[in-house]
């Protein structure tokens, strides 16, 4: 029974470390990919060279997504019920003549009888001569106006932005560039809360696991700028703060993507410049977005682990509703002899207390912590291949059982005794903006709601509408 219970330490040590360096999978190798699009229920990337990948849940990918044109670091936004797709058609000459050029698609599944590209429009060119490099678009609709603004450049010079008609996909009419950054490329464009933000990639790429690629920002309530960053230095003098930078096993994230879900809840479409685990291959990665005192901040994929699940509402902590077990009383400080050895107290058992637990079905509740054994949860990447945008579902059991956190037909949250990885067991879980997390089930049973584990008074689990500013919605994972 010890060595079984090594072993499976030892498995489960050896699966998170893996799925905590793995960026997603399939096969996500991309370079310089777009950003993620979503289109009749899948998901679409276009990378340098042509091409792309697909997904059908935003987690496990596949190569077969379609773009002309060949060149290089293309992006593609949604406007009205048509895709916009742009991209570097020489893909970074070493003379820096370079052009962009645009064109539309009804549609991103190559399998649609309504798929056809219309014939690419030149919106920018740069001759060799001049300081910027006509490569690496990033295109942003204004939420505030609906104007069409493009971001383009390399290293050589400078980051250019110029405007587009939203309609034509061509350069606005009199519109001429105006120079928004230096020594950076793959930039794009974010609004949020009356400031615009230039995204883009510092270091150097194309060296794989040697590449020290990472994304950068500068913010300005002007779209033409100046951009500057959290000390004071503008974009235009090679300033930026840190948003994305190489994690453990993943080399040289650049290609900054935004992509809003739903308020509350944002990602980011990046690419790593080498996946160590993946052979050095450049794959795709998505991570949560985080606004941290008005900057944007890599959030974190979730990590496999053992937690204290934490409600935002007031602290206390997800249990089962069962007996609370007393721990033996110590020497409270006073009126107590202090001249005996100390010794320590010991924590209390799961085989301990659970004796006295029901066999069946538990139901759950809200208390304080007080790092009992019903209290502590541990989630596993759930042995299905499914997933959501940049995580796979997880399983969430008592630690030390088999007992799992289950959605039911009523709408509420219970335990089973035993993992089935039936939808109802598998959770989605997200960070959101502001660094906590929503956890929600892959399927409430006889319902097509989607629902998300809330807190609905200070002892009460259940489940219900996500809603970002209720606290009620959020969670933190704590280490017991």
């Amino acid at each position: 029974m010890k060595k079984n219970k090594i072993t499976f330490i030892i498995s489960t040590l050896a699966l998170s470390i893996v799925q905590f360096s793995m960026a997603q999978i399939g096969r996500p190798f991309i370079h310089d990919p777009s950003t993620v699009a979503e289109c009749e229920g899948k998901y679409y990337t276009f990378g340098t060279g042509g091409g792309g990948l697909i997904s059908n849940d935003g987690w496990t990918w596949h190569g077969g997504g379609v773009r002309p044109g060949g060149g290089a670091a293309p992006d593609v936004i949604k406007i009205g019920d048509r895709y916009l797709v742009i991209y570097g058609a020489t893909g970074g000459s070493p003379n820096h003549k370079g052009a962009i050029l645009t064109m539309w698609n009804k549609t991103l599944d190559p399998k649609s009888p309504d798929f056809k590209y219309s014939e690419p429009i030149v919106v920018a060119t740069s001759d060799g001569y001049e300081e910027c490099d006509a490569i690496d678009p990033g295109v942003m609709i204004d939420p505030t106006n609906g104007r069409l603004w493009l971001t383009y450049g390399t290293y050589f010079g400078y980051t250019r932005l110029i405007e587009l008609d939203p309609i034509t996909g061509g350069l606005k009419k009199g519109n001429k560039p105006v120079d928004v950054a230096i020594v950076c490329e793959a930039s794009t464009l974010v609004y949020r809360d009356g400031w615009y933000y230039l995204l883009a990639t510092h270091g150097s790429c194309c060296d794989g696991a040697n590449s020290t690629y990472n994304v950068v920002v500068g913010r300005s309530k002007k779209i033409t700028g100046p951009y500057m960053d959290n000390v004071g230095r503008g974009m235009l003098e090679g300033g930026g703060k840190m948003v994305a930078a190489t994690r453990g096993d993943l080399i040289g994230p650049g290609h900054f993507g935004h992509i809003i879900l739903e308020k509350g809840v944002e990602k980011m479409s990046i690419h790593y410049e080498a996946d160590l685990e993946q052979g050095g291959r450049s794959v795709l990665g998505i991570l949560p977005v985080v606004w941290k005192d008005g900057w944007p901040v890599a959030g974190e994929k979730f990590k496999e682990g053992t937690f204290e699940i934490e409600s935002v509402r007031r602290g206390y902590a997800l249990e089962l509703a069962v007996d609370f077990s007393r721990m033996p009383n110590a020497p409270r400080g006073f009126n107590q002899p202090n001249t005996e050895p100390i010794k320590p107290v010991p924590a209390l058992k799961l085989e301990d207390v659970a004796k006295n637990w029901p066999s069946g079905n538990i139901n759950l509740r809200i208390g304080d912590y007080m790092s009992r054994p019903h209290q502590k949860w541990t989630i596993t990447d759930a042995p299905d291949s499914t997933g959501y945008l940049g995580g796979p579902y997880y399983k969430i059991v008592l630690t030390g059982t088999n007992r799992a956190l289950t959605a039911t037909a009523n709408a509420e949250v219970i335990t089973l005794p035993e993992f089935t990885g039936s939808p109802e067991q598998l959770w989605r879980i997200d960070q959101l903006t502001d660094g906590t997390y929503r956890i929600m089930p892959k399927a409430v049973p006889n319902s097509n709601e989607k629902l998300a584990l809330i807190s609905s008074g200070d002892s009460t689990p259940t489940l219900g509408k996500f809603d970002f500013k209720s606290d009620n919605s959020k969670w933190n994972f704590r280490n017991p």
